[in-house]
């Protein structure tokens, strides 16, 4: 059984339109929905074996703060620069080369490109995973090079705006 939490990016400042997308920091409700939504994920009990980011300021902010909240050590946060404008099938193929002895990983990452994947893997109908959106899946699968389109199963989804009572399964 692996788990694979796809989270979106919290957030994003826009006030200085002189950085690089990818050097945008996270704005105060980005910085305020991302220690919450880590203390929702601990809520639920969640034990991460391998938090990985992409390589933008907003995503990597966002993987450290939730992991904080479930008391996974930042030094050991993967960045991985190909999830930076990636697709949702070379995310799948990033996903093949995570070492099997990981069950649970949380992917920190960007729209629209999540909520595709999501799709894709879950047969879901999100419309749109908001900023620090999490959407759960587990696969019955032993190798995560067995991870494919339509095999995963939704665990949970949730997202800061949706309300406390509403996300417990």
């Amino acid at each position: 059984m692996k788990k694979l939490l796809l989270c979106r990016h919290a957030k994003s400042s826009w006030k200085d339109l002189s950085l690089e997308d990818r050097d945008r920091p996270l704005n105060k409700r980005g910085k305020r929905n991302a220690p919450m939504m880590g203390k929702r994920l601990r809520q639920r009990r969640i034990s991460l074996d391998a938090v990985i980011t992409s390589p933008a300021r907003r995503a990597a902010k966002t993987a450290k703060h939730l992991a904080k909240a479930l008391h996974f050590t930042s030094s050991e946060i993967q960045v991985v620069e190909s999830l930076y404008e990636a697709s949702p099938w070379s995310i799948i193929e990033f996903l093949h080369t995570v070492d099997d002895s990981l069950a649970t990983v949380m992917v920190v990452g960007h729209n629209l490109e999540f909520t595709m994947l999501a799709n894709l893997l879950g047969g879901l109908h999100i419309d749109n995973v908001p900023t620090c959106g999490i959407v759960a899946l587990d696969f019955h699968i032993a190798k995560w090079q067995q991870v494919k389109e339509g095999n995963g199963k939704l665990v949970f989804y949730d997202y800061p705006k949706r309300t406390l009572g509403a996300v417990r399964k």
